[in-house]
């Protein structure tokens, strides 16, 4: 069995023994949850350390046949694209299986929810069957309103609850009725992703369907990663969530209509794909200004990490709308670093929820001095979610500028102002607001996370963005391959792809994404990166 078949059956897993164990025994239910998830972790550490960038195609693949008159069939495989999202939601998931202490109620459920989430999330990136691409992604949806519905917090939970099912549902509607279009006018009679990748590849879908698939696949999935004007559901179902519950959707689950985007209809309706990736690219703009000035308005901390997460996704979108190697490769960069910085973002959010019983800004002062391990860890993570230097976040953003820069100036220089200026802005105005000035009478003795349990979850989302944010090269020379191959299928965009490769197929060492991907660990003899732009 392959190790990618571990990586998400072991949740599932773990949730079916759950259902055995006496709800009293809660030590040993979350003690079956963390474990779970631990390793789950650390089998996706394992899984991304021994891909091997230079093998083309998919590896770790397993297939087994279930409806052949169909085609349908449980398979699964990574490549440069969903390896790191596959490593970056196991770690997000162990994170979130850690804070899950704040639950004092139903606590069996609750975790049989997260690890059946879990596995849903994992599936859904792993698989290459659309019939089980789409099941698995239901299967990590539904426990999400359920958890907003019983354990969300604020008196507008169920209000956030049925937005978020309304949204979401019609998203995945649409997301599904294209998908069944596709199926139907492809004449592949497959439900197999690479099957109907060669099948549209000799035999393409006409231009005028492409036209008109290619925008319900993008609002479907749109929908679901909250794309200006669609996002309203986001902030509001956020803050209404557990804590766990919101670190999975926000950081991992949202990425899974992006990944749609880049896996199913960039390369198989690609005439769509480039006569509507103009309009992504102006309402990506819609993501990055207009909600980065409204979480400039917030006056809460959950309120403000909602709003930035959904700024933040208008960088993927930019990215795949330049279509192009470094874009692209920038936009799946983003991804990952997000996932993990939202996981930290509403993590911390959430200990001090817990802590002080309130994320008002007007309540709140001066924190630092009484919780500065969290202090640290909020400073730090806002500092990522600006994009300074240092941290992953800056790595994909500054490939997203530099690969839209050509196709779309004016768009790149507005998104720039948008994230220097405006998340700048609403950064330093909530660190300003909870971390400094007098500290009130009732906070004074707070507790802080004090012991290396509660610290864990935190430093390891940290890690995990300092690792990547240091040594970019991690993970671009995973991407790289595999997004050439997707910007393949698209012949308009062959001379912008082959403009970044040298004599021979080789890399073009002027290119700055082999630029930024040649910095290397400071113990490591090679050259240093030199960061230049074409």
């Amino acid at each position: 069995m392959s190790v990618l078949s571990y990586i998400l059956l072991w949740p599932l897993l773990s949730a079916l023994c759950l259902l055995c164990v006496p709800r009293e025994q809660r030590v040993a239910i979350r003690a079956v949850a963390v474990f779970s998830t631990l390793v789950t972790a650390l089998l996706a550490i394992k899984m991304f350390l021994q891909f091997d960038a230079g093998v083309p195609g998919f590896q770790f693949v397993q297939k087994v046949a279930w409806v052949r008159a169909l085609d349908i069939s449980y398979h699964v495989g990574v490549d440069g694209i969903n390896v790191g999202l596959i490593l970056m939601g196991a770690v997000v998931a162990f994170a979130a299986a850690c804070v899950s202490w704040e639950i004092q109620s139903r606590e069996k459920e609750f975790y049989v929810l997260l690890l059946v989430m879990t596995g849903g999330i994992l599936g859904a990136f792993a698989s290459l069957d659309l019939f089980f691409f789409y099941c698995f992604h239901e299967l990590a949806l539904v426990p999400t309103f359920i958890m907003i519905g019983v354990w969300g917090r604020g008196r507008e939970r169920n209000y956030a609850a049925f937005k978020m099912t309304i949204y979401l549902s019609v998203g995945a509607l649409l997301a599904l009725a294209g998908l069944i279009v596709l199926y139907i006018q492809s004449g592949a009679e497959s439900f197999n992703l690479l099957v109907l990748t060669d099948h549209l590849r000799t035999q393409p879908l006409g231009p005028r369907v492409q036209q008109l698939l290619f925008p319900v696949l993008l609002f479907g999935f749109g929908i679901l990663v909250s794309l200006w004007p669609f996002h309203t559901w986001a902030p509001l179902g956020y803050a209404s969530a557990p804590t766990a519950t919101a670190m999975l959707h926000a950081g991992v689950l949202k990425k899974f209509g992006l990944y749609a985007l880049l896996r199913i209809a960039v390369p198989l309706v690609p005439e769509g794909a480039t006569a509507w990736m103009p309009v992504v690219a102006w309402l990506c703009l819609g993501n990055l200004v207009y909600c980065g000035l409204v979480a400039c308005r917030q006056k809460d901390l959950h309120g403000l990490i909602g709003y930035s997460s959904v700024a933040h996704m208008g960088f993927v979108f930019l990215g795949l709308a330049s279509l192009n190697l470094i874009g692209v490769t920038g936009a799946v960069y983003v991804m990952i670093a997000h996932g993990f910085l939202a996981a930290l973002s509403f993590g911390l959010a959430g200990f001090l929820y817990q802590q002080t019983g309130t994320v008002e800004y007007s309540r709140l002062g001066g924190l630092l001095r009484s919780m500065p391990f969290w202090g640290t860890a909020l400073v730090m993570a806002m500092l990522a979610g600006c994009g300074v230097p240092g941290f992953a976040s800056f790595i994909g953003e500054l490939l997203v500028l530099f690969g839209a820069w050509k196709p779309y100036p004016v768009i790149t220089g507005l998104a720039l102002w948008g994230a220097l200026i405006v998340g700048a802005v609403y950064m330093f105005r909530a660190i300003r607001h909870m971390l400094h000035g007098p500290l009130a009478d009732e906070f004074k003795t707070v507790q802080d996370a004090s012991d290396w349990w509660r610290r864990l979850p935190f430093l390891t989302l940290l890690v995990f963005l300092l690792g990547f944010g240091c040594f970019p090269r991690m993970l671009t020379v995973k991407i790289e391959p595999s997004v050439q191959a997707v910007l393949s299928q698209l012949k308009t965009v062959k001379p912008a792809v082959a403009e970044t490769r040298g004599p021979a197929g080789g890399q073009n060492p002027d290119s700055p994404m082999v630029a930024l991907g040649e910095i290397r660990n400071p113990m490591d003899p090679g050259p240093q990166a030199n960061l230049e732009a074409n």
